[in-house]
């Protein structure tokens, strides 16, 4: 069995329909005896050059161990099926388990993300404290008059 990554890319019409092609691409490998190191549903993204048209494309990204016959049935799959735009098979030396570049950009954009919101919110309530201690402030001195 040889180690492969593939990526492909489905029409954006289909999107709702990744997570079955998933699933059948997984268990035709798996029936085979293969398995599935890594598999990460990238979304839908902005294509580099529009193909048939298309500006977007869902993509997903599968690193795999499997047999020749298997992969040949995949790629067989790929080239039939109209709703994959266009797909990558390569095959690697060993099993690539670790996240992807993209996806670790993705997490450390949403993490970004929340500590800034998180910065926000937290000068939002000093700024309101600050406020509530001002007029506090200002309606001792208006009792001190009297």
């Amino acid at each position: 069995m040889r180690h492969y990554e593939i990526v492909f890319m489905v029409h954006p019409d289909q999107s709702e329909q990744v997570p079955g092609m998933i699933e059948r691409y997984t268990s035709a490998i798996q029936k085979d005896g293969g398995q599935v190191h890594r598999l990460e549903d990238w979304g839908r993204r902005q294509l580099a050059y529009p193909i048939n048209k298309i500006h977007k494309a869902h993509y997903v990204l599968m690193n795999v161990e499997a047999s020749n016959d298997a992969m040949e049935e995949l790629t067989t799959t790929f080239r039939y099926n109209d709703a994959v735009i266009r797909n990558l098979v390569i095959r690697r030396d060993e099993p690539v388990t670790e996240e992807s570049f993209i996806m670790k950009a993705e997490k450390e954009n949403r993490e970004r993300k929340n500590r800034y919101e998180e910065r926000q919110a937290a000068d939002a309530a000093r700024a309101q404290a600050a406020d509530d201690n001002d007029d506090d402030d200002d309606s001792d001195d208006e009792s001190d008059d009297d």
